[in-house]
């Protein structure tokens, strides 16, 4: 393609953004766009089809969302301060809607009148700008700067649609009294977000202090449960049993698991390891064969193992869902639910995915290993793992009762 026809193109593509953007997508005429972009209609239906046509290179082309999303990306290593960081990501975010106010008018009242490659294109935007704010959350997470039980996907969810919501409700509504402005909103926004949704590490740091954790806070599985859970899962097929093991044999979390390619993993007959890669940070964790007191295969042959064998394709996602596209958390959360149909904890309530991790945290420590080594492989600092060894000494005190109880007087 000639410079010329790119160079035309592009000033389509501008000219019908501003003109989107002035006076909305129903408003503008392709003999607007094209007198603006000083050429003549044919060109424009030459190049786009027609005015949808123009809209879908648009939706397609912007890159705005992109860059913000990988401006806050890189804001996670170092992770300075998180608080600012999402204020900046909303505020900027709200500052580009806010350029282009009648185009979101225009989207979100004419959005039904647009063909559905268009309504396709606008949904794949928006899941990547949510990516990358996952991608960022994820990797705060996984520093220690971030607990929540929620995972980053959902939680980016989350913040992208209120800020989406404030935008809509802000540029299709008059005198309502829900915040005073803009920046009441984002403050209270990232204060609910971080408060309600995520903690510091130095705030559970500070609870940790003040005696503030409780062994609740660690809800680990007995035993039973967890060989029943993978029990479940073996009778749903090899994929099913291997993302059970890796959830109770490297007690990594359901972000970790969905980032996995097969690359990742690395085993011989002296152990098995998986690498875990999230931008700026890689570490290694053990994949452990024996998980509480029942073996599980070996180092060479298990069910992460036998899973991968079986593989035909050409995916480098270490786990595929059932179309055989990279599984997503809310996928594993799914299966997760599936192997644990009907099954209570000893609370009495049903068990969650999250709960994976607890119990391989207590059981790595009830079986030897040192805080510092258990820091470097859970990538969270000692703080954050004192309700793990709170947890384990009150495991192996009862241990330690039974075993008295059962010896003669």
């Amino acid at each position: 393609m000639s410079s010329q026809l790119i160079s035309t193109r592009q000033r389509l593509i501008q000219a019908a953004l501003e003109l989107f953007s002035a006076q909305g997508v129903s408003a503008t005429t392709t003999r607007q766009i094209a007198e603006k972009a000083e050429v003549n209609e044919v060109t424009l239906f030459r190049n786009f089809g027609n005015k949808h046509g123009l809209l879908l290179a648009v939706l397609e082309e912007s890159a705005a969302f992109k860059d913000l999303g990988e401006s806050l990306v890189r804001r996670a290593t170092p992770p300075g301060n998180v608080y600012q960081a999402l204020k900046d990501y909303a505020s900027d975010t709200l500052h580009t809607l806010e350029r282009v106010p009648e185009f979101v008018r225009s989207v979100v009242g004419e959005a039904d009148q647009f063909p559905a490659e268009n309504r396709r294109a606008l949904g794949r935007g928006v899941t990547e700008a949510n990516r990358y704010v996952a991608q960022y959350l994820a990797t705060v997470i996984q520093q220690g700067h971030l607990n929540t039980y929620l995972p980053a996907e959902k939680l980016a969810s989350l913040l992208n649609g209120m800020i989406l919501g404030y935008a809509v409700i802000e540029f299709t509504s008059e005198f309502h009294e829900l915040w005073e402005d803009r920046d009441d909103f984002l403050e209270n926004l990232v204060e609910l977000f971080l408060h309600g949704a995520m903690s510091s590490s130095a705030e559970l740091a500070t609870n940790s202090l003040q005696g503030g954790f409780t062994t609740t806070d660690v809800a680990d599985l007995p035993a039973s449960l967890v060989h029943e859970i993978l029990q479940q899962a073996r009778k749903f097929g090899v994929r099913d049993y291997a993302l059970a093991y890796v959830l109770f044999g490297a007690g990594l979390s359901a972000t970790e698991i969905t980032s996995l390619e097969r690359s990742h993993q690395i085993y011989d007959s002296q152990g098995h390891f998986l690498q875990i890669t999230i931008p700026g940070f890689v570490r290694q964790v053990p994949v452990n064969q024996w998980i509480l007191g029942k073996r599980y295969g070996s180092f060479t042959n298990n069910p992460l193992i036998k899973w991968l064998k079986s593989r035909k394709d050409a995916q480098t996602a270490m786990f595929l869902n059932e179309t055989g596209t990279p599984i997503s958390e809310s996928e594993l959360e799914t299966r997760w639910q599936v192997w644990s149909e009907g099954l209570l904890t000893p609370q009495g309530q049903a068990p969650v995915i999250a709960q994976a991790q607890q119990t391989w945290r207590v059981e790595m420590l009830m079986r030897g290993i040192s805080l510092e080594n258990l820091s470097i492989f859970t990538a969270c600092d000692r703080a954050q793992l004192q309700p793990y060894v709170r947890r384990a000494k009150e495991k192996a005190a009862l241990e330690q009762a039974t075993r008295l109880d059962h010896k003669p007087a």
